[in-house]
Order: structure tokens, then C-alpha cells, then sequence
């Protein structure tokens, strides 16, 4: 690819530089309808004849910044709003006809959105001919005393003509006139009022240097392609009221010259403008046009009228056409009317009608695809195959793009606002239309016969006048001859008379031989001043032709230097241009790695923020962790202090019993179920309530105490599931702002920022042990969630199998009241539960305290 654009330049300098000259880029001429309402707002300016300006209107905002946005066309001419048919003519289609009269092709096409006024430009209005009667009016008045008898020339299947002799093309004659409905329009038939105001045109318009040793003929075919299929509108159908036929669609062939034709389609040979009119609107009224949104009577399909005019030189006297086949010249002028491009969601299209507009936009497309490669292979070199045969309208005008004629085209738009942006649209085609280059026809070969046959023929073979020959005046200055006729053996009158008339001529025959050699002296003479002039002249030319030669040597020296210039410039365009090519090679290569190191940069950035985040919050959860453990052994500190000092005071009550009580005997220790069936007495001062252990009766009902979790603050994932166990117990884990899930899933992740699985296995002592397995939700790059582990609590259910009981002391004395003391439980006053972190000495857990006993009233 690199090389290929190093090499375009060359390419199109050097080796196409001899054929650019041969071509011509494709003619884009502009035509500008008038608003239909004065009110209506306006999208298109014309700034002068060559330049249009597109404005966005009102409703449109194309522009991202809200700005109105503004772009202008260039095309060869522009028509505005008030241009007459004649101007539009005289520019476009008057050369189109010259070159047909000359033996050349030619295509014009009328392309826009519809309702912008092509069948008006092509077809014109009354009073107002387009450019189609225009045409037929110049043909006819160019070649109008030219045009060959009826039947002289007759089409055949092949694309091509054939000649018939006059006694031929007679009998044929009569034999269509004496057919009961002839196919062929006669020309002094009355012209139809329907469109007798369209072919008057006013202004007399005329080929120049019309070859008048040539007889010409006319040929016309109207065809319309709908739905890319081809439809002959010339074609006579018996109409049958029972079972009506369809029209058949007719098929392109390829003649010996390799032009594309329509096979099969009626050919109608016409003799004047109103003839070809005639067979124009009958085809006219064949054509597919129906009702939409935007146009009452929009084309469904595209029209193609054809012009050929046959072209044969007359024989050697002048008198009949040759009959040579090779000699025949055939010309084609193809006025073609392109359905407007429409968008659906405008016309309100449905069933036929959208089927329609879907054809007639790709048949467009298909033209504008062609077009842009067409473009593409002219600028760049390329060799790409151009789609003609996608689409049956750019297969059917593939010659005039391969160089078999001149190709024009007008683009007509609606300055209306609400065709703003279909007009853009054509707008961008018509750009890349002229820049396309078409090949110039190659002329025609002539024939070798000598020019002003027919007149000198006419001269030859019409009346003498009064004018006499030389040799009948020299015949009549000789003095008559008398009667030589002898009558009698006797008649010596007659002979002398006869001998004396004949000495008579012959000094009057020396007279004029003398006469004629003086003259012939005197006109030698003259030729020889004449060749002697001449020579002068060629001597003065052969100097004059040296002089210019010198010029054009040195012109030649100094070209040959330019392309020397030029080619060094060249060489130096191309070094330039692969230093540019290394130097954006590098620059795209340091502006990837520039972009690799920012993306890394930006990966290490949030990798940082996210490890910040991840350290914060460990520092923060270690904090509060380290927090609750020092209020948890402070707890635990007084708990023991408070039973240290319980348990003194009980020391303390019981020394005082025993030193104030009087001396007495020995007390007998009650039995055991005596002291099971007595209740017992509390101690003044209340001991712990066991944690695992139901109350006394009694007292009132313990309220279920929940732990706080450490992360109140966050959203938590509290995963159960359904195959655990409840255990019953008066302190159960509980974390507010939870979502209770039995199975994980991503939805519920997505939600929260903390996650918990309860898990319960058997200990090694048979007893429920709960594990709660604690951590960080993290998201992915991939858009998923993860999580990271942290903290694992366990939680353990005892249930004691007996109690250890013993008095508090041996030998107590009775109290006042004449109550005894009080049994104790080791396990109530130790009745502390602590759970730890996993693997960890001293780590945080669920922590609470036994509430304590209250004293019998």
C-alpha cells in the first residue's frame, strides 16, 4: 500500500498524461426550481453561475456545536430560478444534437429528489418545451430536405441497419398503408391538442455544416425501467378483455461492437417533430406514475427516450443512397428521466409503493457506486471493476462511460427546507459525478467519394436554360452550308456555291486556330506568372516554416528541460514523501508506546488507590477491632475485681458470723434431699446468672441480647444456607442492613460491600460448632465481583451435663433470719464466654456478660 501511494503522482503526471487530453470529465450542470409557495422557507442560495450555497434551516441543528452549518457546490453552470427553457437548452442539450448530426453519441439525465422539477426540464409544460421537443425540432431542422424515404432504412434485430432500394422500400410502403391500423404515425396526420403547445417552439435552431452529400433517418424507442426490470412503451399489445396480458419485460444483449442495447424493443422511424412527439406521448401515457406524499404525480420508474439517426452517403452520380452496409453511420442521443430518491418515512409509502422506492434508491445507488469507482480508478490508478451489471440502468449506459459518447447531466433541486437534507445528498453525488472523465469519441471515418455530389448531379441532369454550350456557339458562327443537291447534269451553280461556303469555313477555322493559338500563348504565359507566384509563395512559406521550426526546436529543447525540471522534482516529491511516510511511522509508533505507558500508568495509578482503599480500611477494621479488646479485658477486669470482692465479702460475713454467734453446738449438716427440697436463700450479695442455664422461675424473662457487628456501616451479604441448623440460643449473631441469601449470587454482590457465610460443622465433643466466615466484595475489571476473606469467628454451643456445686463455706453460720446460706455454682460465677479470632491469641470476637443474680424477695 505504501509503495502503490508513493507511485500515485507519477502515474497520473507521466503515464496518463497523453490520454487526459482525449478525455473529458462528465458535464454537471444545476438547475434551481422556484418555491411553490412565496412564504416557504429557503435552504438553497445561488451565489453566482457556477456556485450554489446550502444552509441549514430552522429545524436542524447539524452542526454539534448548535451552529447553522453552511457548504457550497461548484458546478459547470448553474440555472436559477428564472431560467427559460431555451437558455437551459442552447447550453446543455444544443451541443449534445450538434455531435448527433456529426455521428456522435451522447446521454443527458435529469437527477434529484422528487418533486424537483426533472419531467418539467425534460419534458417541459405548455407553452414551455423541454428539452426533449427542443431536440427533436433541431434534428428535423437541420436535416429536414436530407431525410431519406420512408422504409429506405429499416432496423433490425441486431443493434444495427439495413438498406433497402428505393423500389423495395416503395412496396413496403404501400404495403403498410394498406394495413388496416399502421403501426407508424403518419405525418399529416392533425397534431394533438394535448401537446400541440409543448413542440411549438418559437426559436428556429440549426445544425452547422450539416453533410449534404448524406441522407438521413430517424429512429425513435421509448423504454421505462421499473422495479429493474425493462419495459418497451412502444409495444403494440392486442388488447383482450377477458384475459389481459401483462407487459413482458424485455432483455440486454451485447452487439458485435460490444454496445448494450435492449433487445427486442419497437423502433418507430419519423419523419418531423409532431410525428415523434406523438410516439413519445403514446409511450407517455404507458408509464408508471402514481399518487404520494410529496408529489401528486411521482415517477415510479426511469424513462429512457432513444434518438438514433442513420447516416448513408449517396453514390458517385449523386442520385440514390449507396448500398454499402460499412457505410452506414449510426448515432444514438438516450434522454433519460431518473425517478426521484425519496425516503420512505417522508412519502408514506406502503405494499406497491415502498416496493418501488426500495428499487428506484438502489438503482441510484448502484449509478452513485459506479460513479465513485469510476472516480477512484482515474485518480488513483487503481484497477477496480466498476458494478454496471448490478443494477439494469448502469448496465444499460455502460458505452457512454467506456468512452461511445458525451455524458451530461442535471442535477434539479427544491430549495425547500423540508428537502434539505435529500438535497445534500444529491449535492455530494453531483461532486463526485464531475469528477469523473469519460473518453472522447473517436470520429468517423469518410467515405472517399467526392463532396457536392447531389447538387452537381441536380445541375447536371435539370434544365439547360438559356444559356447555350461553346460548342453549339461555335457551330452557330460558321455560316450555313447551302442545298447541295444537284439537280441537272447541267447545274454548274450548285458546286461553286458549296466550294465557296467551304473556303469560307475553312479561313474562318484558320482565323479562330490562329485566334486560339495567341490565346493559348497569352494563358501559358499567365500560368507561368501564376507558377511563378506560387513559387514565390512556397518559398516565402518554406522560410516562414523554417523560422517556426527553429521555434518549435527550442520550444522542444526548453519542454525537454521542463520535463527533466520536473522529473527531478518528481524524484524529490517521492523522497519527501517516504521521509514523511518514516517519520509517521514513528510518530504513530511513539504515540502507541506513549499510550501503552499512560494505560500503564493509569493501571499502577488505580492499582495504588485501590491498595490505599484496601490499607485504610485494614487499618480502620484493626483499630475498632484492637478497641473493642481492650473494652472487652477492661470489662473483663472489673467482672473479676467484682467477684473478687464478692467473694471477700462473703469471707468477711461469714468470719463476723462466726466471731459474733454464741457458743453452741455443733450444727448438723443437712442432708442433701432436705436441701434440694428447701429453697435456698440468696446471699445479700447477688451472684452471676449462668449464660448457658434457665433462671429461677421466679425471676423475669431474660431479653434476647443481639451483638452489633463491627461493620454496622456497610452492606453485608449474610449467606445461610439451607442446611443449617438453629440452634436456639439466647445470643444469636445479628448484622443489620443484610441481604439473607442461601446461595451466593452476583446480583446481591453487586450491592454490597462486606460478605458472611454461617457455617456449621460437628466438633470433636459432639456439640454444634458455627463458623462465621467473614469478607471484602471487591468488582473486576471484567465487570464481575470477587471476595477476599478476612476474619473467621466461631461460635460454640456447651451444654453441661452437672453441676458442680459447693458451699461457699464449710462451717457458715445461720444467718439472722434464721435462713441458711446459700449453695453456689462454680460455672454461674465463671459463667464468661468468649469467642476468638482464628489462629490468633488474642483477637476480637462476640463478647457479653451474665447478668447477675437477683436475690430472692
Amino acid at each position: 500500500m505504501k509503495p502503490a501511494r508513493t507511485k500515485t503522482p507519477r502515474k497520473l503526471l507521466v503515464k496518463k498524461g497523453s490520454q487526459t487530453s482525449l478525455k473529458d470529465p462528465v458535464g454537471v450542470y444545476c438547475r434551481v426550481r422556484p418555491l411553490s409557495l412565496p412564504d416557504q422557507e429557503c435552504c438553497i442560495e445561488v451565489i453566482n453561475n457556477t456556485t450554489v450555497q446550502l444552509h441549514t434551516p430552522e429545524g436542524y441543528r447539524l452542526n454539534r456545536n448548535g451552529d447553522y452549518k453552511e457548504t457550497q457546490y461548484s458546478f459547470k453552470q448553474v440555472f436559477g430560478t428564472h431560467t427559460t427553457q431555451k437558455e437551459l437548452f442552447d447550453v446543455v442539450a444544443n451541443p449534445l444534437v450538434d455531435d448527433l448530426i456529426h455521428g456522435k453519441n451522447g446521454l443527458l439525465f435529469t437527477y434529484g429528489v422528487t418533486g424537483s422539477g426533472k419531467t418539467h426540464t425534460m419534458t417541459g409544460s405548455p407553452g414551455e418545451g423541454g428539452l426533449l421537443p427542443r431536440c427533436l425540432d433541431m434534428i428535423f431542422n437541420s436535416i429536414g430536405t436530407f431525410q431519406a424515404k420512408r422504409y429506405v432504412f429499416k432496423s433490425n434485430d441486431r443493434n444495427s441497419m439495413d438498406i433497402q432500394c428505393e423500389v423495395d422500400a416503395l412496396l413496403e410502403r404501400q404495403k403498410r398503408e394498406a394495413m388496416p391500423n399502421p403501426k407508424t404515425p403518419s405525418g399529416k396526420r392533425q397534431v394533438d391538442p394535448e401537446f400541440a403547445d409543448m413542440i411549438n417552439v418559437q426559436e428556429f435552431c440549426k445544425a452547422e455544416e450539416v453533410d449534404e452529400d448524406s441522407v438521413y433517418g430517424v429512429f425513435v424507442s421509448y423504454i421505462e425501467i421499473y422495479n429493474n426490470y425493462i419495459y418497451d412503451l412502444l409495444e403494440e399489445v392486442p388488447f383482450d378483455p377477458i384475459k389481459p396480458k401483462p407487459p413482458q419485460s424485455k432483455l440486454l444483449r451485447e452487439d458485435k461492437n460490444h454496445n448494450m442495447y435492449v433487445a427486442g424493443c419497437t423502433e418507430v422511424e419519423v419523419k418531423s417533430t409532431e410525428e415523434a412527439f406523438e410516439v413519445f406521448w403514446r409511450g407517455q401515457k404507458k408509464r408508471r406514475i402514481a399518487n404520494t406524499h410529496l408529489n401528486r404525480e411521482s415517477s415510479r420508474s426511469h424513462s429512457v427516450f432513444n434518438i438514433k439517426l442513420v447516416q448513408a452517403p449517396l453514390d458517385a452520380d449523386g442520385d440514390n443512397v449507396l448500398q454499402e452496409k460499412e457505410q452506414i453511420t449510426i448515432s444514438q442521443l438516450s434522454l433519460v428521466d431518473l425517478a426521484g430518491s425519496e425516503r420512505t418515512n417522508r412519502t408514506k409509502a406502503e405494499g406497491n409503493r415502498l416496493r418501488e422506492a426500495g428499487n428506484i434508491n438502489q438503482s441510484l445507488m448502484t449509478l452513485r457506486t459506479c460513479m465513485e469507482v469510476l472516480r477512484e480508478n482515474q485518480m488513483y490508478g487503481t484497477n477496480k471493476m466498476v458494478p454496471y451489471r448490478d443494477s439494469k440502468l448502469t448496465h444499460l449506459f455502460k458505452n457512454y462511460f467506456d468512452g461511445e459518447g458525451k455524458v451530461r447531466m442535471i442535477v434539479c433541486v427544491n430549495p425547500k427546507a423540508e428537502d434539505y437534507e435529500e438535497s445534500l445528498q444529491v449535492m455530494r453525488f453531483a461532486e463526485v459525478t464531475q469528477e469523473v472523465e469519460v473518453a472522447r469519441p473517436v470520429d468517423r471515418a469518410i467515405c472517399g467519394l467526392t463532396p457536392g455530389r447531389r447538387y452537381r448531379n441536380q445541375a447536371r441532369g435539370g434544365p439547360v436554360g438559356d444559356e447555350p454550350l461553346v460548342t453549339e456557339v461555335v457551330l452557330q458562327s460558321f455560316p450555313p452550308l447551302p442545298s447541295c443537291e444537284l439537280l441537272d447534269i447541267n447545274d454548274e451553280q450548285t458546286l461553286p456555291r458549296l466550294i465557296e461556303a467551304l473556303e469560307k469555313r475553312h479561313h474562318l477555322r484558320q482565323m479562330m486556330i490562329e485566334e486560339f493559338h495567341k490565346q493559348s500563348i497569352t494563358f501559358k504565359a499567365l500560368l507561368q506568372e501564376f507558377d511563378n507566384a506560387v513559387l514565390n509563395k512556397e518559398n516565402y512559406i518554406q522560410g516562414k516554416l523554417n523560422e517556426k521550426e527553429k521555434v518549435i526546436s527550442g520550444q522542444k529543447l526548453e519542454i525537454e528541460r521542463l520535463e527533466k525540471k520536473n522529473k527531478t522534482l518528481e524524484y524529490k516529491i517521492e523522497i519527501l514523501e517516504k521521509t514523511t511516510t518514516i517519520y509517521e511511522e514513528d510518530k504513530r509508533t511513539l504515540q502507541q508506546e506513549l499510550e501503552a505507558q499512560s494505560q500503564k500508568l493509569q493501571r499502577q495509578f488505580s492499582d495504588k488507590r485501590r491498595l490505599e482503599a484496601r490499607l485504610q480500611g485494614m487499618v480502620t477494621e484493626t483499630t475498632m477491632k484492637w478497641e473493642k479488646e481492650c473494652e472487652r479485658r477492661v470489662a473483663a477486669k472489673q467482672l473479676e475485681m467484682q467477684n473478687k470482692l464478692w467473694v471477700k465479702d462473703e469471707k468477711l460475713k461469714q468470719l463476723k458470723a462466726i466471731v459474733t454467734e454464741p457458743k453452741a453446738e455443733k450444727p448438723e449438716r443437712p442432708s442433701r434431699e432436705r436441701d434440694r427440697e428447701k429453697v435456698t436463700q440468696r446471699a445479700v450479695s447477688p451472684s452471676p446468672v449462668p449464660f448457658l442455664f434457665q433462671p429461677d422461675q421466679n425471676a423475669p424473662p431474660i431479653r434476647l441480647r443481639h451483638r452489633r457487628s463491627r461493620s454496622a456501616g456497610d452492606r453485608w451479604v449474610d449467606h445461610k444456607p439451607a442446611s443449617n441448623v438453629q440452634t436456639e440460643t439466647v445470643m444469636q449473631p445479628h448484622v443489620p442492613h443484610a441481604i439473607t441469601v442461601s446461595v451466593a449470587n452476583e446480583k446481591a454482590l453487586a450491592k454490597c460491600e462486606k460478605y458472611m457465610l454461617t457455617h456449621q460443622e460437628l466438633a470433636s465433643d459432639g456439640e454444634i460448632e458455627t463458623k462465621l466466615i467473614k469478607g471484602d466484595v471487591y468488582k473486576t475489571r471484567g465487570g464481575g465481583q470477587s471476595v477476599q476473606f478476612t476474619d473467621i469467628e466461631t461460635l460454640k454451643q456447651e451444654s453441661p451435663t452437672g453441676r458442680r456445686k459447693r458451699r461457699s463455706s464449710s462451717a457458715a453460720p445461720a444467718q439472722p433470719d434464721g435462713t441458711e446460706s446459700e449453695w453456689t455454682d462454680v460455672e454461674t460465677r465463671c459463667s464468661v464466654a468468649v469467642e476468638m479470632r482464628a489462629g490468633s491469641q488474642l483477637g476480637p470476637g462476640y463478647q457479653h456478660h451474665a447478668q447477675p443474680k437477683r436475690k430472692k424477695p
